[in-house]
């Protein structure tokens, strides 16, 4: 009889097979494990905050690219000595009393372009402003300070907080002001008319967000948020109104030392106006930025006071920001 065949290759065949789609559903479980994780990280559409306070030291260029390559990594590893940010809320040092925008000599705005590249002319003119008056407070509260930057976004971009499109409204993410000249021209009827102000009020409350930026609320208030279980929690979206409202609190003091003067009346009061017709109207579908009505009182709360305390939402009653 001829010799049985050995049975031992076929076995080995099907361990091996079996391994292989033992891997392979492995690897499949661990990638849809991680797209989801990836997905609910970014689902919320909000910013992410981060803040580094401790600006690098800068080296000298070389002609030996080993030599630049040591020095570019050791620098970047020893952070300058000087004010560090506070990641704290209502007790962060920016809401020390005496503090809030000073007054300036003048600033001369140029006529409104309602192009994107007269937007980006007029707004670029008030920035200096605008940093000149914050600056002293920073220093004095001991905190760091570096200037805005400003990002007109007349196509889909990709920034550090996401995907914007030039549909929407500004944003504001870590020290950039992302600026959709489009969307704001296109705003048109009696609660947003075409108007100087309306562009001044805005760039305010965003510059808003930067004076959060550089103090550490922001990141306080994005700590805070993941502990209460994500920014669109009952609990999330209040601090997100405290969040939002103080940024509109801060756009009214801005405009307090820019009322004196400095630029023309009209546009100091449209400015005013606008920021108090913002909000939550009863279409959206997230109570995140406050009402109309919490939106008009902080403005013209920090336009009065010009008091960092004043706009310190973090201890205001949940009422005051609905």
């Amino acid at each position: 009889m001829p010799p049985r065949k050995s049975k031992g290759p076929l076995v080995a065949v099907l361990v091996v097979g079996l391994l292989v789609l033992g891997v392979a559903t492995i690897g499949i479980v661990a990638a849809t494990s991680g797209s989801k994780e990836a997905g609910d990280s970014g689902n919320a559409g909000y910013a992410s905050y981060t803040y580094t306070p401790e600006p690098t030291t800068t080296t000298t260029e070389t002609t030996t690219a080993t030599t630049e390559s040591s020095r570019r990594s050791a620098s970047t590893s020893t952070p300058k000595a000087g004010p560090r940010a506070v990641i704290t809320l209502g007790d962060n040092p920016i809401h020390g009393a005496g503090l809030g925008a000073f007054n300036i000599d003048g600033c001369p705005l140029p006529s409104m372009d309602y192009s994107p590249a007269g937007q980006d002319r007029f707004l670029r003119a008030a920035l200096p402003c605008i940093e000149a008056m914050w600056k002293p407070s920073f220093e004095r509260a001991n905190l760091p300070y570096q200037p805005v930057e400003l990002v007109m976004v007349t196509s889909q971009v990709t920034t550090t907080c996401g995907n914007m499109g030039p549909d929407r409204t500004a944003m504001y993410c870590d020290g950039t002001i992302y600026w959709t000249p489009n969307h704001y021209a296109n705003e048109q009827g009696s609660a947003n008319p075409n108007h100087p102000g309306k562009y001044l009020g805005q760039l305010a409350h965003e510059y808003g967000h930067h004076v959060q930026w550089l103090s550490g609320i922001l990141r306080a208030a994005s700590q805070a948020q993941y502990e209460k279980g994500g920014w669109d929690t009952p609990e999330g979206l209040d601090l997100n109104r405290r969040k939002e409202l103080q940024a509109t609190c801060f756009g009214g003091m801005t405009l307090a030392p820019l009322s004196h003067g400095a630029v023309p009346g009209d546009v100091i009061s449209v400015a005013l106006t606008d920021a108090g017709n913002r909000g939550d109207y009863p279409i959206y579908p997230n109570r995140d930025h406050g009402a109309p009505e919490r939106n008009a009182a902080w403005v013209n709360h920090g336009f009065k006071n010009n008091e960092t305390s004043a706009c310190n939402t973090w201890v205001a009653s949940a009422a005051d920001v609905s």
